[in-house]
């Protein structure tokens, strides 16, 4: 197997060394392989890139024969170039293509590269993947207050954290942009660590992205305490490793602690352990190659040893041996299992295995059917493509390998768990996966029980948000200057309510129910209506049943005297209708505390608007009594033939009926029906009686009000008539009293809700009713009861 040194490799990582044995173990194997292609042996050089002019030099080199740079000149068919297995870093891939292109050979980039071409198949899934898969963690942990610590800002990293982070409710707490230590800068380069460190020590965030190559940077960062460069020890953070970092050191970075990245969360392309490749590490001698270049220098500084040089007589005690352990090596140097770097590496190798296969069995094919050799011995890179667009097999693991339309790896993402040892152990513990491919539940996994936090947490889940969540029955409110991220928590308004965390704002509940204390759930709403078990009932029937008593004692006590001057006077039989009628005007007021139900709710406004239009009628029946009464008496009147009985129960009658008529109507159209309320309380749906017509119900009362201005009216003109007896006072004051609560009411009915409009019509009876029994027969009974010399005939005609 020919190999070419690389003059130009780094001698402070072992990315090279790895990447040399993943490619010398997977070759092995293929030329051992007497199936897959038979007497034909597999090769390969390897080159370090630095990027820029290093990798279009290097890429040119390809293209060259062997030990000389004469690009586009090759002699001989040995070391044919078939294709190029890429880097890690997209941007040393583009530079690549820029040469490897026009010659149309297959390039397998190992890391992530946007750059598109018919000759690219991409190892790994391209970075929208793997933001999806960060993006998807981010929302599943609840995180969204997240740090970043970048190399660069690549266009699609940038429109990551600046448009998409935003879409989903992830807010960025800082950007710090990575410097190189430069030797000439290096003081300069500290400052800056010194700031970054305050910064992410400061900030609430508990995760922060990293996206810098090797983590370098980021080591540097973390060992400023142990430099004594800050007095602040470093607080546990949960690292998420971006889409094209992995961890490598330098030479001088190999005794570093790395217990500061334990806990840490990274995304990579699926691998698998490859059976043997652990013996293969622990068995071949690395030397075996003369041509391996750069082996010794990186042996030299892996091992703190040096390899005798025959041209100096120099003496060392520390001789490299060549067979020294790597398994000794820590694993943030040299990872002795096969890492989704190599693993993509050892894919790629068998991808072109596979279609070199493919290629020489259809030439043997075409050569068959045309019954002679074809004159093309030497396959062509650009002969390649059609097979390795259509390859498909299984790898010695029996992970099977194809390539999408677009040349991308079929794979998928898995998520890994750094865990740290004090012995610089390290180990990556697969604990979720990111699969396209799967059913949209099943896309995203992760077995959050198997992640191991960083010792700080406790092996809790750490909480990364800008604001503590917003508890049940509260809403956010964003703080003003912040990101939407930072808000305040405020409680729900009285009649809303918040079932979950961080709600944006407070919902109402259902019709039927109503918030619980808490505000955080809805409780069904009680039925209710105004009932004689409420304290305001029983207070109200009490009233009721003490006037109706009232009522009762007068009536009994006009009854016993009937005969005497002071109840004749003004027409007897009318203060009966009228005593009979207020008693049911109190008695009536019991029927509005009753549950409301279709007949109760038609008895209610109609019976309560005839009998006040009864006892409405009676007063003005007396007025008008009272006022002819007194006409009557002077010398040629003609009123004495309308002084009787008929004119008073004419009165009482007309006045009842044009109400009945009214009620009728009403009933007719729009009569009232029970109905619920359950928007004037909170916690209660009120059973009540709906009016109907709201129209209908006005005029009840407009015609009940038209009869109390006209009785007011013409006892207020009477009020100053001569008779020791006279009425007209008492009715002028009772009329006052009635008028005052009826205009009261409707005012305080419209802007009272619930059954309190039930309280205050049955006040307003009681009270109207009241005020006629207490200003009308009460001063009679106290002349009745108290005063009976006063109750005469002569007292009665006695002028003042």
């Amino acid at each position: 197997m020919a190999t070419k040194p690389g003059s130009r490799m780094r001698k402070w990582v072992g990315r090279g060394l790895a990447t040399s044995i993943v490619l010398s173990c997977s070759l092995i194997q293929i030329n051992e392989d007497f199936q897959l292609l038979p007497n034909i042996t597999l090769g390969f050089n390897i080159y370090e890139s630095y990027g820029g002019e290093y990798t279009y030099h290097a890429s040119m080199e390809l293209s060259s024969s062997q030990k000389q740079f004469i690009p586009n000149y090759k002699c001989g068919i040995l070391n044919k170039l078939i294709s190029v297995v890429g880097t890690l870093h997209p941007a040393i891939s583009s530079d690549m293509a820029d040469i490897l292109v026009p010659y149309k050979v297959p390039l397998f980039p190992t890391g992530s590269s946007p750059y598109e071409s018919p000759f690219y198949y991409n190892m790994v899934p391209s970075e929208k993947l793997f933001y999806m898969g960060i993006i998807r963690l981010f929302l599943y942990l609840r995180w969204t207050w997240i740090g970043v610590f970048t190399k660069g800002f690549e266009a699609s990293f940038q429109h990551l954290i600046v448009s998409i982070f935003p879409l989903h409710g992830i807010c960025i707490a800082f950007v710090e942009q990575f410097r190189l230590l430069y030797f000439d800068q290096f003081i300069d380069g500290l400052k800056w660590l010194v700031k970054s460190f305050h910064i992410y020590v400061n900030s609430k965030a508990n995760a922060i992205i990293v996206n810098d190559n090797y983590l370098i940077n980021l080591r540097w960062l973390l060992r400023l305490p142990e430099m004594e460069m800050v007095s602040i020890k470093p607080k546990g953070k949960v690292w998420i490793v971006a889409y094209k970092v992995d961890l490598a050191s330098f030479f001088y970075q190999k005794s570093w602690d790395i217990q500061v990245l334990h806990g840490a969360l990274s995304f990579a392309p699926y691998s698998n352990e490859v059976k043997g490749f652990q013996h293969f590490i622990q068995t071949r001698n690395h030397f075996s190659s003369k041509q391996d270049g750069f082996l010794k220098n990186v042996w030299e500084h892996a091992f703190d040893c040096a390899f005798p040089n025959p041209s100096r007589n120099e003496k060392n005690d520390d001789v490299c041996t060549g067979w020294e352990k790597l398994e000794s090596l820590p694993e943030a140097f040299f990872e002795m299992k096969m890492t989704s770097h190599s693993y993509s590496i050892y894919n790629a190798v068998y991808a072109i295995a596979h279609a070199l296969h493919a290629m020489k069995l259809d030439k043997q094919c075409r050569e068959k059917f045309n019954g002679r050799k074809l004159s093309l011995q030497v396959p062509q890179a650009w002969q390649l493509h059609f097979f390795l667009k259509r390859v498909s097999f299984n790898n010695s693991v029996g992970d099977e390998i194809s390539f999408h339309e677009n040349g991308e790896l079929l794979t998928r993402l898995e998520i890994e768990n750094w865990v740290t040892f004090p012995n610089q152990s390290f180990h990556r513990v697969k604990v979720g996966k990111l699969d396209t491919s799967a059913a949209e539940d099943k896309m995203f996994t992760i077995q959050e029980e198997n992640i191991t936090w960083p010792s700080t947490f406790n092996q809790t889940l750490p909480i990364s948000v800008c604001t503590d969540s917003c508890p049940l029955g509260y809403f956010k409110r964003k703080q003003e200057a912040k990101p939407f991220c930072c808000y305040d928590c405020l409680q729900c308004p009285k009649e809303k309510m918040s079932s979950q965390k961080d709600m944006d704002d407070c919902s109402k509940c259902p019709e039927a129910q109503y918030p619980n204390k808490f505000q955080d759930s809805c409780l069904p709403k009680k039925m209710s209506f105004l009932s004689y078990e409420e304290p305001i009932g029983i207070s109200l029937v009490t009233l009721a049943l003490f006037f109706s008593l009232c009522t009762l004692v007068v009536l009994a006590t006009f009854m016993k005297y009937h005969h005497t001057p002071i109840v004749k006077a003004n027409n007897r039989n009318l203060s009966y209708i009228l005593l009979l009628s207020l008693l049911f005007c109190f008695l009536c007021s019991m029927q509005f505390l009753v549950t409301p139900g279709n007949i109760i709710c038609l008895f209610q406004q109609i019976s309560f608007g005839i009998i006040f239009s009864v006892s409405v009628s009676s007063v003005l029946a007396k007025a008008i009594t009272v006022v002819l009464a007194f006409m009557a008496t002077k010398p040629g009147s003609r009123m004495r033939k309308w002084i009787g009985r008929g004119l008073a129960t004419s009165i009482v009658l007309s006045g009842s009926l044009i109400q009945a008529g009214i009620c009728i109507v009403w009933l007719f159209t729009f009569p009232p029906f029970p109905d619920t309320d359950i928007h004037s309380e909170i916690e209660e749906i009120i059973l009540r009686c709906n009016e109907g017509s709201a129209t209908m119900f006005y005029c009840v009362l407009g015609y009940m009000g038209f009869l109390a201005t006209a009785s007011f009216t013409v006892a207020f003109f009477s009020r100053k008539l001569p008779n020791s007896f006279n009425e007209a006072k008492c009715l002028t004051f009772s009329m006052l009293i009635f008028c005052s609560v009826w205009i009261s009411f409707v005012p305080s009915y419209l802007s009272t809700k619930g059954k309190y409009m039930v309280a205050v019509e049955i006040f307003s009876i009681l009270a109207s009713s009241a005020g006629l029994l207490i200003c009308i027969y009460f001063p009679k009974c106290y002349i009745i009861i108290v005063r009976p010399e006063l109750n005469n005939k002569e007292q009665l005609i006695k002028r003042k």
